[in-house]
């Protein structure tokens, strides 16, 4: 045998060492408070949510009026319910949320509420947005998840009160939040945000107005350091959470920063649900040690409300980087998977992950700017990292006859779909090809459509998105590059001082 060979034949015992111990970690027991506490935060923060679209009228303007609906790749097939329909599904949601916050037929409410959810943001590509995208992502974690097995109704009800659950969750969701910061972070990386303040420049100066703070916007350092601030913190966060001297500090700072960013720009209930999704970086106990805090606080602390001893599920002695693991016993041989379903679990974790940093990276496959040509955009964090404007007419033409119509998006629009697929190639090829199906329909054709599409990023001049010379009738939608968007503008963005 040669020296060679002993390090190859070891390399497997020490990667089933290493795999060993990941497993142990993963498997090992914490409080289950933190994660009841955020199926309750999540749930009534949902049930908000749903009930914000029935009183404001979001229903109507956003799913019944509109005559045609943008499509995601490969789901041409989800179409809308009958109004009555729709407006008893958000019911149905309100309730479903509600039943999760408080842990009621936690079982079925949860997954059916993430299919339910995740149905409405199927139904038009123009109503995405990432709040909504991570509220489908965290239904689904917690609907996997044993979050209903303490302070619920069904733990109530069955009489049995979990006290602990494997850390698996608490990193899971961890990585999760982590993610959406991280990748908001990165989405800043490039010259229009760092050296351009671009495109906070420009919504600064239409928000001068405001009480107090809206003069310092008129300030030339006012949006490059508010940009470089958003860089930093969203890259930044993250890593500060997860040290235990400083996590208070950096939780005050998630609620300022998402406090500000709710005051200024009309972002729906994003803020909300990250200043919540952030406290799965405390101890996994805070619920306990906050509910004994308030008891005091009010007299009223009682045997059952004492802080746990040390060693019991409720203490924790986690070092500065978490997980802030409770040296509570061995989860009940009844609580404990079965090895092969633990290793389904773990594999399942792992691909969820996987798929999580992929997902956001799609964009590299593509080249040039993803701000231009949106191959990449969805569903990867790029959080209000560009202004788009634009101006676009379509060309009809009839093959046989040569008789030429310009159709303007509106004869088939809302002002909502109109102004979101004005700067988004996909959608204008969507609507190229319902063009073309309503001509043909009505006995005007066949026809090819060609766009004649001005599009404005980030305050440049306006420059053309589509070439005018592809029918884009006869393009086939795909996730492949697309050749029909024109290479975007390579100019930086003019410097506009606010009013």
């Amino acid at each position: 045998m040669t020296t060679t060979e002993l390090p190859l034949s070891a390399r497997p015992r020490r990667l089933a060492a290493a795999l060993s111990r990941a497993a142990g970690a993963l498997s090992r027991p914490v409080d289950i408070a933190w994660l009841a506490a955020l199926r309750a935060l999540f749930g009534l923060t949902m049930c908000v949510s749903m009930a914000r679209f029935i009183a404001y009228g979001w229903i109507d303007e956003l799913f019944v009026k509109p005559t045609f609906h943008f499509k995601y790749w490969g789901l041409a097939w989800v179409e809308p319910l009958p109004p009555a329909g729709m407006h008893a599904l958000f019911w149905a949601l309100a309730g479903l949320a509600l039943a999760i916050s408080v842990g009621f037929a936690f079982r079925v409410a949860a997954p059916l509420f993430v299919v339910g959810f995740t149905y409405l943001q199927a139904i038009d590509v123009t109503t995405y947005l990432n709040h909504y995208y991570l509220a489908s992502l965290l239904g689904l974690l917690l609907a996997a998840s044993p979050a209903h097995r303490a302070w619920s109704i069904d733990a109530l009800l069955a009489r049995r009160h979990e006290r602990s659950v494997p850390a698996a969750w608490l990193y899971l969701l961890r990585f999760q939040v982590g993610v959406v910061y991280t990748f908001a972070g990165l989405a800043k990386a490039h010259a229009d945000w760092l050296l351009h303040a671009q495109p906070l420049r420009i919504w600064l100066g239409s928000r001068t107005d405001m009480p107090v703070i809206g003069p310092l916007f008129t300030h030339p350092w006012a949006a490059p350091l508010m940009s470089w601030a958003g860089f930093l913190f969203d890259t930044s966060i993250v890593w500060l959470l997860l040290v235990r001297r400083i996590r208070p500090f950096a939780y005050a700072a998630v609620i300022v920063f998402h406090a500000l960013t709710r005051a200024l720009f009309p972002i729906g209930m994003f803020p909300v649900i990250m200043v919540l999704s952030a406290l799965v970086f405390f101890s996994p106990s805070w619920p306990r040690r906050l509910l004994a805090r308030a008891r005091a606080l009010l007299g009223r602390r009682g045997a059952g409300a004492s802080p746990a001893p040390a060693g019991a599920p409720g203490a924790t002695t986690s070092p500065d980087l978490e997980p802030a693991v409770t040296p509570a016993p061995p989860l009940a041989p009844e609580a404990t998977p079965w090895p092969r379903l633990r290793a389904v679990g773990l594999a399942l974790g792992v691909a969820y992950c996987a798929f999580q940093l992929a997902l956001p990276l799609r964009f590299l496959a593509y080249g040039g700017n993803v701000r231009w040509h949106e191959q990449g955009m969805r569903f990867s964090w790029r959080v209000m990292v560009r202004e788009k404007n634009g101006s676009i007419t379509f060309i009809v033409r009839n093959r046989e006859t040569g008789r030429t119509w310009h159709v303007s998006p509106r004869a088939y629009l809302t002002r909502l779909q109109e102004r979101e697929m004005a700067g988004q190639p996909d959608l204008i090829l969507q609507l190229s090809r319902h063009i073309r199906d309503d001509f043909e329909r009505r006995g005007r054709g066949p026809v090819e459509v060609r766009a004649d599409a001005l599009v404005s990023l980030n305050g440049r001049r306006i420059a053309r998105l589509i070439d005018p010379g592809v029918d884009l009738a006869s393009v086939r939608d795909g996730i492949a590059p697309a050749s029909y968007i024109l290479p975007g503008p390579t100019e930086p963005p003019p410097h506009i001082r606010p009013l």
